[in-house]
């Protein structure tokens, strides 16, 4: 028969490892799965990756369930243009999202036939790939890959649709304290373009910066349970891969 003083032992040992977890989560690094094709070619559904939660300071988004224990943003520190961040969505401060930081408060952003512009300048793209097929929920899209250059000269991958489906679009001009932000699968994402949804980001809403995948498997090559598929399910050459 198991005595009291065991329980109670271990349900301290129980608690305090709790303690712990919450620390490291809210602190330090948190996990998270990609379900959507929003952010391809970058990240893929299946991807598993950490974000640092200090990256841009704390705010009651930092912690587990977004209790209000603080009105503001501490220890602030200004993302950068083209980081990959992890937000709650405006709407309902509830939903987390995963898209890159293309505008800072005060830009002003507008697509003009397919082009990307950031304070009346074109983003420059380079198309690197003509015959390329991704997925855009359970659909297979045909698209063409570009390399993108922010101002701050950081370089990404973006696809687009073959035809261009996303012509033109008003002109977004950021609010102070907000940010706007794109998936890199440009035809195949919900983000700040779409303002009932997503829309402007308020920098309380600032979980974390995306940093690297840990862990990735391909669910539609079979279920991670089935070990006797893992060498077709597994995606190892993405296992702790930086993200860029």
């Amino acid at each position: 028969m198991i005595s009291k003083s065991t329980i109670i032992e271990n349900l301290k040992t129980l608690f305090f490892a709790l303690i712990i977890a919450i620390i490291i989560r809210s602190l330090l690094l948190q996990p998270f799965y990609i379900p959507s094709s929003s952010m391809e070619p970058t990240l893929l559904v299946g991807d598993r990756l950490f974000v640092t939660k200090f990256s841009y300071g704390y705010s009651k988004h930092s912690f587990p369930f977004s209790p209000p224990i603080m009105n503001n943003r501490i220890f602030f520190n200004e993302p950068k243009r083209g980081d990959i961040v992890v937000f709650k969505t405006p709407v309902d401060n509830r939903t987390d999202y995963i898209k890159r930081l293309i505008g800072l408060p005060g830009d002003r952003i507008q697509f003009i036939n397919s082009n990307l512009f950031l304070n009346n300048s074109e983003i420059l793209k380079s198309k690197i790939s003509k015959n390329e097929t991704i997925f855009c929920g359970q659909n297979k899209i045909d698209v063409f890959t570009f390399e993108e250059k922010l101002p701050n000269k950081k370089i990404f991958k973006t696809v687009y649709l073959k035809n261009y489906s996303y012509q033109n679009s008003d002109v977004f001009i950021v609010p102070e304290d907000h940010y706007f932000f794109l998936g890199d699968n440009r035809d195949c994402s919900k983000d700040s373009r779409f303002l009932s949804s997503v829309g402007y980001v308020h920098k309380n809403n600032l979980v974390g910066k995306a940093q690297f995948i840990f862990f990735s498997s391909d669910k539609n090559a079979g279920s991670f349970f089935a070990f006797w598929k893992w060498k077709d399910s597994l995606r190892l050459d993405r296992f702790f891969k930086k993200i860029i």
